[in-house]
């Protein structure tokens, strides 16, 4: 068992980073701004920055690669511009040093490295057109110096692997996770109400641009704010269990936490949701069938985006030959009316009545749907 970190949480459910202690750890950050700082944004980018990393820079020139596919496209264009000018620059260099040491500069009459090459000028020309194969013809090599052959024959092997580098990035980022899951995204809110008679906080999830997701998984995490002494604060983070988390996104879909025994927000009530300091990080990650690459989206919910006593407004037709999907109702609510306690007093004033929707057919455990979606009839 993980000792408790200064008596702020030994519960096993509560994880740290920074400094471990057993399967436990702590980050202390400033508390300036609490209330208004979000962990992670709406847009599901993390607000967090790194300082003083050990090896900064070797671990960025280590991973080229994926430096290179993060960086801005702006960026990536004027280092790659930089690459061939470069290139051409230094093989023009070599040809006008090789020209120079066999005097073809001097002496028209000798027999030349490189036919029309009598000049730095000359001798870039002839590097870009080597390199981007251009093939005027009015430039050529000769058989007269070895030398000038084998610099033809590295560059033209490293423009062959400056373009599979140029190529292979550009390709990658056009078909990066992070654009996709742009595509699928999350209610602006959140909200509170009663579903067979258990008060539940539901989000909305849809896809935007109706493609097929072949698997996708649903996650919630509860990031709470514990102060600590000296002005910082602790994060710490649990699991909020979601139900039916293995989703097909095939429409819009309402994924539901329920209020009961266990739940961090069990004991909460309106008055109470509005002094919480919490935010609600709701993550789905999903394989594309297009390109069958893994993708995330995700988002995050403070209180002040949790809507008490609503529910989302029904977006899906059924039409005589396909649903239709309205996204003007995505994040539409509309008021339900809803005991304004907590759940735990709800639960405990309010006796349980059977589901309206049990079938004889069906077992009970299957009655109560866990994931949502209204349709009009």
């Amino acid at each position: 068992m993980a000792p408790s970190l200064d008596g702020i949480c030994s519960n096993s459910n509560l994880y740290y980073s920074v400094r471990h202690s057993g399967d436990l750890a702590s980050l202390s950050v400033q508390t300036e701004d609490r209330k208004t700082r979000r962990y992670i944004g709406r847009d599901g980018s993390c607000h967090v920055t790194f300082q003083h990393s050990p090896g900064e820079w070797g671990l960025y020139v280590t991973d080229i690669f994926t430096t290179l596919v993060e960086t801005r496209w702006r960026v990536m264009f004027l280092i790659f511009s930089l690459s061939y000018i470069l290139s051409w620059l230094f093989f023009a260099l070599l040809y006008w040093l090789i020209a120079m040491a066999n005097g073809d500069l001097s002496d028209p009459s000798t027999h030349p490295c490189v036919e029309n090459v009598r000049s730095f000028t000359a001798a870039f020309l002839f590097s870009l057109e080597t390199q981007a194969t251009i093939g005027y013809g009015f430039r050529g090599m000769t058989e007269n110096c070895a030398e000038a052959i084998a610099v033809v024959t590295v560059q033209d092997v490293l423009s062959c692997l400056i373009d599979t580098v140029v190529i292979g990035i550009v390709l990658f980022k056009m078909a990066s996770a992070r654009k996709r899951a742009q595509t699928v995204g999350f209610s602006s809110c959140a909200v509170i109400n009663l579903r067979d008679g258990i008060m539940c906080l539901s989000w909305r999830l849809g896809d935007f641009r109706g493609n097929h997701i072949l698997e996708g998984v649903a996650h919630a995490q509860l990031i709470r704010h514990l102060p600590r002494p000296q002005g910082a604060t602790a994060l710490s983070y649990l699991d909020v269990e979601v139900e039916c988390d293995q989703i097909i996104l095939a429409t819009p879909t309402i994924l539901v936490h329920r209020l009961e025994r266990g739940s961090p927000l069990y004991r909460l009530g309106p008055e109470d949701l509005r002094k919480e300091d919490f935010e609600l990080v709701v993550t789905f990650t999903y394989t594309g069938d297009s390109t069958g690459i893994l993708h995330q989206t995700r988002t995050s919910y403070t209180p002040s985006d949790i809507r008490w006593g609503q529910r989302f407004q029904p977006m899906l037709k059924v039409g005589r030959k396909h649903y239709r999907v309205d996204y003007a109702f995505f994040n539409e609510t509309t008021t339900v009316p809803v005991p304004q306690v907590s759940a735990a007093e709800h639960d405990r004033t309010t006796p349980r009545l059977p589901s309206a929707n049990t079938s004889p057919v069906l077992p009970a455990h299957t009655t109560s749907s866990c994931v949502y979606q209204e349709a009009w009839l």
